[in-house]
C-alpha cells in the first residue's frame, strides 16, 4: 500500500511584490500553487495510493473570495473518484482561527481535531493516523506529547504541524522535540512548517516534506511530496517527488580573474543553461549574484542598470527562465583602502566614504539629507519589503553605503581615464 505526504502548499499564496518586476510570469507564479495541487493530485493516482495526509497550511489564511475553496474541494472530489482517502490538519496559516469561509469537502476527506489529538482509522488499509489541528494561529503548546498511543496491528502514522526544535525563517509552533516524537511508537510522523525537505529520522520515519511549490527566492530547490510505500507491515521505502511548477534558483558566481563585464556574461550564460537542464520544462525563476575582485568589476559598476538589462536578454533567450533580480557584490581589484592611500582627488573621495559608515554623527546628517527625497519616493520603495530604501533610518543608509561606494568609485575611475 503507498500513501503521499504533503503539506505547506499555501493555496493562492499572492506572492506579493512580484508586480514590481519588470517581465515577471505572474500568471505563471500566482498560478502555481494550485498547478502543483494538481500535479499532487495526479501523483496520488498516478501511483494507486490509497492515502493522502496533509500536514497543514493548505491554505494561505483567509480566502479572498470561495475560488479558493471551490478549487482545493474540485481537486478532492478527484481523489474521491480515485478512491483516494485524505486526511488533513490545520496549521498555523489556516487555523480555525485564521479561516472565516467554509464549504462541505467530499466524504473521502477527514480533518482531525484543533481541540484535541484524535485517531481515524482504515481498517482496510492497515492504518491508523493520529493527529491534531491549530485552534489558534500562534500555538505553542507541544502537541506531540498528548498524541494517542499506536494500536496493535496497524501502521501507526502522526501527523503534526510544528517547527520541532526550530528552525531559522519560521515561527516556533507546535514545537517539540525527536525524542518526543520518536517515543510514541509509531511508524512514521508526517510533519509540516517548514517548507525545507528534512528527515529527521529513518527509524522510525520523522519526515518535513517541504512545501509544494516554492513562491520566493529563499524557497529554492525542487519542492514536492513524500511518497511512501507500506508492505509487510512496515514502511518499505520513502521517495521524494518533484511537484513544483515554477522553481526558484539562487546562482553565486565568482568572476574573480575574468577580464570584462562581457566574460562575465558569458560565464552566466552558461550557468544558467545547466539550471535549465535540470528542472525539466519547469519556469525558472533565477536570482544572480557576482561576486569576487576582478578587472570586470569596474565596467559592472559603471552602468548596473545596463547588464541587468543584458541578464535579461540572456534569460529571455533561453526556455523559460526569469531573471528575478541581479546582485552585483564583486570587488575592485584595488581596495577601496589602497585607494584612499593615494594622494589625489579620488583617493580623498575613498578616503571619505571608508570613513563615513563609522561615524555616526556623519550618518545621521546624512539621512536628515535624505529625508526630503525618501518623503519623495514611491510608496514601493519605502520601506523594507522587495524594494524599500528605508532612508530614514540610520542602519539601512548604512546597509547602503558599500554599494554607493562601489557605484561612485566606478564611474569616477570611467571619467578619470576619459579626462
Amino acid at each position: 500500500m503507498k500513501f503521499v505526504h504533503a503539506a505547506d502548499l499555501h493555496i493562492d499564496s499572492p506572492m506579493r511584490g512580484l508586480e514590481q518586476y519588470e517581465g515577471a510570469p505572474l500568471d505563471t507564479m500566482r498560478g502555481a500553487t494550485r498547478r502543483a495541487l494538481e500535479n499532487l493530485v495526479a501523483l496520488c493516482i498516478d501511483e494507486d495510493a490509497k492515502l493522502l495526509l496533509l500536514a497543514g497550511d493548505l491554505f494561505d489564511g483567509d480566502w479572498k473570495d470561495y475560488a479558493t475553496g471551490l478549487f482545493f474541494r474540485g481537486q478532492m472530489v478527484r481523489l474521491r473518484d480515485a478512491g483516494v482517502e485524505v486526511v488533513w490538519v490545520r496549521g498555523n496559516h489556516d487555523a480555525a482561527s485564521e479561516l472565516n469561509k467554509h464549504l462541505r469537502l467530499p466524504d473521502n476527506v477527514r480533518e482531525l481535531s484543533p481541540r484535541a489529538a484524535e485517531t481515524v482509522t482504515f481498517e482496510a488499509l492497515g492504518v491508523a493516523v493520529h493527529g491534531r489541528g491549530f485552534a489558534q494561529r500562534a500555538t505553542t503548546e507541544d502537541f506531540a506529547r498528548s498524541y494517542p498511543a499506536p494500536l496493535s496491528g496497524l501502521v501507526n502514522l502522526g501527523l503534526l504541524h510544528t517547527s520541532a526544535t526550530g528552525r531559522a525563517g519560521h515561527d516556533p509552533y507546535a514545537p517539540t522535540t525527536l525524542e518526543i516524537l520518536t517515543s510514541r511508537g509509531y511508524d512514521y510522523f508526517a510533519l509540516g512548517h517548514i517548507h525545507e525537505r528534512e528527515v529527521l529520522c529513518r527509524d522510525p520515519w520523522v519526515v518535513f516534506p517541504g512545501n509544494l511549490q516554492g513562491r520566493h527566492v529563499r524557497e529554492s530547490g525542487p519542492k514536492g511530496a513524500s511518497l511512501v510505500t507500506i508492505a509487510g507491515g512496515k514502511i518499505a521505502s520513502v521517495e521524494h517527488r518533484a511537484l513544483d511548477v515554477a522553481r526558484w534558483c539562487a546562482v553565486e558566481f565568482d568572476t574573480t580573474e575574468m577580464a570584462s563585464a562581457h566574460e562575465v556574461l558569458d560565464g552566466v550564460r552558461a550557468r544558467l543553461e545547466g539550471e535549465v537542464a535540470k528542472v525539466e520544462g519547469r519556469v525558472l525563476a533565477v536570482r544572480v549574484r557576482l561576486h569576487g575582485a576582478s578587472a570586470a568589476h569596474e565596467e559592472l559598476w559603471r552602468d548596473p542598470s545596463r547588464w541587468r538589462a543584458e541578464l535579461c536578454a540572456v534569460a529571455s533567450e533561453l526556455s523559460s527562465v526569469w531573471l528575478e533580480k541581479l546582485v552585483l557584490a564583486t570587488e575592485p581589484e584595488r581596495t577601496v583602502e589602497a585607494l584612499g592611500a593615494a594622494d589625489d582627488a579620488l583617493g580623498h573621495i575613498a578616503s571619505a566614504l571608508a570613513c563615513l559608515g563609522k561615524d555616526d554623527a556623519r550618518v545621521a546628517s546624512l539621512v536628515v539629507a535624505l529625508s526630503e527625497l525618501h518623503n519623495k519616493l514611491p510608496s514601493e520603495l519605502r520601506g523594507d519589503d522587495v524594494l524599500g530604501l528605508a532612508l530614514e533610518r540610520p542602519d539601512a543608509v548604512r546597509r547602503l553605503l558599500p554599494e554607493v561606494e562601489k557605484l561612485l568609485m566606478a564611474r569616477l575611475h570611467a571619467a578619470a581615464r576619459q579626462a
